[in-house]
């Protein structure tokens, strides 16, 4: 398993680069450091293009370097430069040329701290990859010799749900991490006054929240004949008349990670965020993992 981040010396850089030592970490695995040479124009080597470009470049090492000086010793770290027509399309090529299971990001700074907003690099690789994306929250940063110690997957019931539960769980065991089903039940505030009362609308998010925990009960008992079953395996209803109070309703610990699929109306082989996926993203206080349905299958099926 091989992990790439692009590297990048402001505070989205620098929490994508904490982020993804703690997977590299957890998962015993190499990691790429990435630096982006952009070329934004062809160049002709007898004009300033060719000065512009080459302090590009030393720019690009810099950054390189800085990164060297921040990763903890116990990673183990390749760090390459590399030109392309822009940030995205770079990280995506240098993904396939070093065969990396997964792309690490960080948030826009738009972002209230602790959350994720999606810059405009990260958001056409989280719409572009055909494999995991994780996204560190702004200001992120993991502590010292620190792994993942849960993962926490946002089950919706929808279908490949089921795939994307025994991906994370294989992966929760593979880290030595506990694994949790997470499902959430927004309120619509029109309910507020129904619900004082026990009315009718109440119980249709009651007998919602009902369905969903049975189907999350019919997963886990799947996740338990798997040849490798996480040490703890725990599920939890997030409740609130809104995504942000659905979400902190579940519970989060230093060393959570959120797992998240991506909608089935997107294309197949790709991230594609929906709209609950979204709401999920923007409000998660952890590191959030987007898996595409064809690498959620794989992952399933990983022997």
């Amino acid at each position: 398993m091989t992990i790439l981040v692009g590297c990048r010396a402001d505070e989205s850089g620098i929490a994508a680069l904490s982020l993804a030592a703690l997977l590299a970490r957890s998962a015993d695995t190499d990691l790429v450091v990435c630096s982006i040479v952009a070329d934004a124009w062809p160049v002709d080597p007898t004009n300033l293009d060719a000065e512009f470009l080459a302090y590009l470049e030393r720019v690009a090492q810099q950054h390189l370097d800085q990164a060297r000086a921040r990763l903890p010793e116990d990673i183990r770290a390749t760090y390459v430069a590399r030109h392309a027509g822009s940030i995205p399309k770079g990280l995506m090529e240098a993904a396939a040329e070093h065969d990396a299971d997964m792309i690490v990001v960080g948030s826009s700074s738009s972002a209230a701290h602790g959350r994720l907003s999606l810059g405009a690099t990260a958001e056409r690789i989280a719409h572009s990859a055909e494999l995991p994306v994780a996204m560190a929250p702004r200001g992120f940063r993991a502590g010292p010799g620190a792994t993942v110690r849960r993962v926490t997957v946002a089950y919706g019931g929808s279908t490949g749900g089921g795939e994307l539960v025994r991906a994370a769980a294989r992966v929760a065991a593979r880290v030595g991490a506990s694994l949790r089903l997470a499902a959430f039940a927004v309120r619509p505030t029109t309910l507020f006054a129904d619900t004082l009362v026990g009315g009718k609308d109440d119980l249709v998010v009651e007998q919602w929240a009902k369905r969903a925990t049975d189907a999350i009960q019919a997963e886990l008992d799947e996740v338990r004949q798997l040849p490798d079953v996480p040490y703890r395996i725990d599920t939890v209803l997030g409740r609130g008349y809104s995504w942000p109070e659905a979400i902190d309703d579940a519970g989060w610990a230093e060393g959570d990670v959120l797992v998240i699929g991506s909608s089935r109306g997107g294309p197949v082989a790709r991230v594609f965020l929906g709209s609950r996926s979204s709401k999920i993203l923007r409000n998660a206080p952890v590191p959030v993992v987007v898996v595409p349905g064809v690498a959620a299958e794989a992952l399933a099926a990983d022997d």
